[in-house]
């Protein structure tokens, strides 16, 4: 079999790149397609977040003339310059169950980062980079469900091609099932109130009425609660924070929005989200007139959210104020009609976050895996 791998230089060529996917989950019910036209939007340079900060390269492979996998090759300048490093990272890998062509994806996105003094790389990630909450390594279980939004999905046999090529385990991360039924099973609401009075602080949900003063409560509260010690993040600017912002106010509920205070001070915040999934999974990545009145009807039965971002500051940990946050988020969330959500994700090293989420009945579901290895 002939295999050929180019890089994304035309329109053409970037519709194939969108629509392989079509290809690759032919006849999977658990697979959501993305909206075509959020993807073209997404990879277009002037949108992609990455091309703001860094670098990236598309490429495509042929197994004769049919399109048979992609990759998108990424270096991420700014957290580079923070990290004091030189490390590149991979997203949007789909291939088909072939050695040959995956290898191929890889020597060319690889060889494009090693040509520019990359050192290691990691994978899968958001094409954004590995400071990214959204699709976040490689599902390696639980392939009988869909993923929750902005979560990733995988055939199984995605992690032999990869570990084949060389790749090796760099740390995990799991999503939690939170079953309504299940979950918060004791009443907390005592001794939350206790913890609350006795730290002064309050939870409250976001004020749509001032979206700048809520999006600098957040900046200020990740300035402070990002560790120093992870390799793959850093706390985003003000604009990041903006813009990320605006990209989820359109799918945001902000009565599962929390942000905790003392006084006046942003201590906290935990971001819920609608799982948008449960409506995409009927389009087929279209929104034509009758996918329209498809998205209206099945929006009104979203009865799951994915509870995707914590962060409280370092001097108000262990205070009880995440437990209050989640509570609030379930309260809030049932009284919604959101019976259902997915805790995520949370990194394997993360223990305060897991004992918190497991303690209240949080059940670890899904395990997805970022990998690395190293170009010198």
């Amino acid at each position: 079999m002939n295999i050929s791998v180019i890089p994304v230089r035309t329109q053409r060529d970037m519709e194939k790149f969108i629509r392989l996917p079509w290809q690759i989950y032919k006849g999977n019910k658990n697979w959501v397609p993305p909206l075509i036209r959020d993807m073209r939007n997404s990879l277009d340079p002037g949108k992609d977040p990455l091309c703001k900060k860094g670098e990236r390269e598309l490429f495509l492979a042929f197994a004769g003339n049919k399109p048979a996998g992609r990759i998108y090759a990424g270096i991420d300048a700014v957290l580079n310059q923070k990290k004091s490093a030189h490390m590149g990272h991979f997203s949007l890998f789909e291939c088909i169950d072939d050695q040959a062509v995956a290898d191929a994806l890889f020597d060319n996105a690889l060889g494009w980062l090693r040509d520019r003094n990359i050192d290691w790389v990691r994978g899968p990630v958001a094409p954004s980079g590995a400071d990214s909450d959204e699709s976040k390594g490689l599902l390696i279980n639980s392939f009988d469900l869909p993923p929750a939004i902005m979560n990733s999905y995988n055939p199984p046999y995605y992690q032999k091609l990869i570990e084949n090529y060389g790749f090796t385990k760099d740390y995990d991360v799991f999503a939690y099932s939170l079953d309504a039924q299940r979950i918060f099973t004791s009443d907390p609401s005592k001794t939350i109130e206790y913890a609350r009075k006795r730290y002064n602080f309050r939870v409250d949900t976001l004020n749509t009425e001032d979206i700048e003063g809520e999006i600098k409560a957040l900046k200020y509260i990740l300035d402070l609660a990002v560790p120093d010690e992870w390799p793959d993040m850093v706390a985003p600017s003000l604009e990041e924070v903006r813009e990320m912002a605006h990209q989820l106010l359109p799918v945001a509920d902000p009565d599962i929005v929390i942000i905790a205070r003392s006084g006046d001070e942003p201590i906290g915040f935990g971001i819920a989200l609608p799982d948008y999934n449960q409506v995409l999974i009927h389009l087929n990545g279209r929104m034509t007139p009758l996918a329209a009145l498809k998205y209206l009807w099945y929006k009104r039965k979203i009865n799951r959210v994915r509870f995707f971002v914590m962060f409280v500051i370092p001097a108000f940990r262990k205070k009880g104020v995440s437990y209050a946050i989640y509570y609030q988020t379930f309260l809030n969330g049932v009284k919604k009609g959101y019976l259902y959500g997915e805790g995520s994700t949370i990194g394997e090293t993360n223990y305060q976050m897991r004992k918190d989420i497991e303690s209240f009945g949080g059940q670890n579901y899904k395990t997805y895996r970022i990998f690395k290895k190293e170009l010198s």
